[in-house]
Order: C-alpha cells, then structure tokens, then sequence
C-alpha cells in the first residue's frame, strides 16, 4: 500500500507517517517547513523530520511545496498513492490576517492541488482532508450559554454533546484563517459528492499531543505547558479565561482516520475532537498543569477577545462514532498533559 501525507513534519503528519510505516506501508511525505516560514524558528518541525527519518523504516519525504500544481503533478504521476492523509495547511487563526493571500494559497489554493491530482491520476484513492471548526466561525458563539466558575458551559441540555456538523459555516465572523479553511473544506466535499471520490472531511477541534511544535499563535496546549514548565509569561485573549475547548491527541486523530479509509464514504463530514469528556477551559487546564507536574501558568489577561474566537467548542462525536462504531478517544486530557509535561521537563534538562 502506498500512502500520501502532506504536512507529515507537523503534529497530525507526522503521527500518520509513523502509524503507516509501522502497518508496513510505503509512506511518501511532502513538507518544506513553512511552518517555520509562518512562526519562525520555534514553530519549524525540522527536528520531527529528522526523528522520522531515523525512526522509519519505508517513509520517503520529499521537500515539495501544495502550492507548485506542477511539482505535486509530478509527484502523483511516478507513484501510486492507495491513501492521501491531507494535513498541510498554515494553521492560525490569528497569523492569518497578518498573510492573508498566503494563507489562502497554502489552506485553499494547496488543497485544491492535491484534490484535482487524486482525481487525474489517484481516482480510486481514499482521500483524509483535515479540516478545522473554525469552518462555522463565530455562530457556535450564538448557542445560549452560562457563565461558571472557571468556565463557559452550554445552557441548554440539547446542547450537551457540543457542536455538530449541522452548524452552519456561513453568515459568522470565521477569521481570514476559517474563511480559507472553509472553502477547502468546500472543494473537498465537491470533490467526494460531484466528482464521487472517496473524500473525508474531518473538522478538528484542538488536536494535540507531545509531537506539537507550539507557539503562542498556534497550538495552544503544547504552548501553555511550554510557558509552565519554563516559566515564561502567558497571555489569556478574552472571555475570562473560561473558554472552553475539547482536546484529542493526535494518536486518537490518526485511529480515525484509518477507520475512515477502511470505509470511506465519499464527500462525509465529521466533527473530531475529544469530545465531551477531553473537555476543560483555560483556566481548568492552567489548574490541571499545577495539579500534575507542580508548575503555575504565570498569566496576564487582554480583555479583548480574538475576532471570531469560540466562547465554548466541544465536538459532537456521535455521527463519527455511529458510522465507525469501534473508535473511541483513548488518551484523556490529564494524561495528554502528563505527557506533554515529561517532554517540556526533559527538553529543559537538554537545553
């Protein structure tokens, strides 16, 4: 079996390059590195890249870039890709508006590249495109909600199992980063219902996990036990710091994406994250980093909110789990943290 992965340096790439070797597949990657181009040196997965290579037994990266049609044309011709795992992306919602034509050609632009290439030369393929909440923009902000003691919770029982993928995606404020996320996540669904290929959408919420290269504008788990563990200055954008957000490691993201291709269902969209149980806000998540590794978040608070920002997010997982029934989260928030709080101790040990 021959398997894509775009974006296989980053968090969700690279935990899908290592779970295809390891079933024995010839795993191809494509990643420059923009991430570093986005957020500088500490955003660069160039070290993820190198572990790969050491740790892998049939993965082959190529150091292409989704926005050269030429060069990904290419690429598919001298292969014959079974399974294209679609992670790359400029990833922030905030870094968006500062790149706003980038951010289009890398999230829209890139995406189509990689549609249009299965669909000439990979048409039986099974494709996972990653996409993100952000697609719905601020109208989950409009479900009636109640204010708690350390955090947002929806106030209606209706609502308890969070966002589903009813929501609509139009008429809200998404950010430049959602609109342009948003419209591949569009093309990909067209590409699965108009043109019939085996095309997944799957709408992240905040996917994590100790392969993370957080920065302060992306990856916000991986950066908050980051400035923990080194002592460095946090800032809460907003809301109180009780906003909350379901948090699934990138294992649990890989999990469903193979069962998706072992059944796919052409143009489908779901809703991952961690659910209601990998659920907690801010300050819930600053409390759980003390009560683990012993580290308080030192934190400023900037009253203004981030533009299109979601007040309470949890994924509504019931329409993947009822059409892939064995897959469930299996690493929960405190052990996600535990984990990601080893790495930050033996990171500071080296440096």
């Amino acid at each position: 079996m021959q398997v894509l992965v775009t974006g296989c340096s980053g968090l969700i790439g690279s935990a899908a390059v290592r779970h295809w070797d390891q079933l024995g597949a010839d795993v191809v990657g494509v990643d420059n590195d923009m991430r570093a181009v986005f957020f500088g040196a500490a955003g660069s997965t160039q070290t993820n890249l190198e572990r790969l290579l050491r740790e892998t037994q049939r993965f082959r990266h190529h150091a292409l870039d989704i926005r050269n049609f030429e060069a990904m044309q290419d690429l598919f011709a001298h292969n014959a890709f079974e399974l294209v795992i679609h992670c790359a992306a400029q990833p922030s919602h905030d870094k968006a508006r500062d790149i706003p034509m980038l951010d289009f050609q890398v999230n829209a632009g890139g995406t189509m590249h990689i549609l249009e290439c299965v669909r000439q030369f990979a048409p039986e393929a099974v494709v996972c495109h990653l996409s993100t909440n952000k697609v719905y923009g601020d109208a989950p902000n409009e479900l009636p909600l109640k204010e708690l003691a350390t955090r947002w919770e929806y106030a209606r029982e209706e609502d308890w199992q969070g966002i589903a993928e009813d929501c609509r995606i139009d008429r809200t404020t998404h950010s430049v980063f959602g609109a342009s996320k948003a419209a591949a996540d569009l093309m990909a669904q067209e590409y699965g219902r108009y043109f019939g290929l085996k095309v997944g959408v799957f709408r992240g919420g905040c996917l994590t996990g100790v392969g993370h290269a957080g920065v302060e504008l992306h990856g916000f788990l991986s950066y908050l036990v980051h400035v923990a563990v080194s002592n460095k200055p946090y800032t809460v954008f907003g809301y109180g710091g009780k906003q909350v957000r379901d948090q699934l490691d990138s294992t649990d993201v890989v999990a469903a994406l193979e069962c998706y291709s072992q059944a796919p269902r052409p143009g489908e969209v779901y809703n991952l994250g961690g659910g209601r149980g990998n659920a907690a806000s801010i300050l819930e998540c600053m409390q759980m980093i003390e009560d683990i590794g012993g580290y308080r978040v030192h934190y400023e608070y900037a009253p203004q909110h981030r533009i299109g920002d979601h007040i309470c997010y949890i994924s509504d997982l019931r329409k993947f789990q009822a059409h892939y029934p064995r897959w469930k989260p299996q690493i929960d928030l405190r052990e996600i943290l535990g984990r990601m709080i080893e790495q930050e101790e033996s990171k500071a040990m080296r440096t």
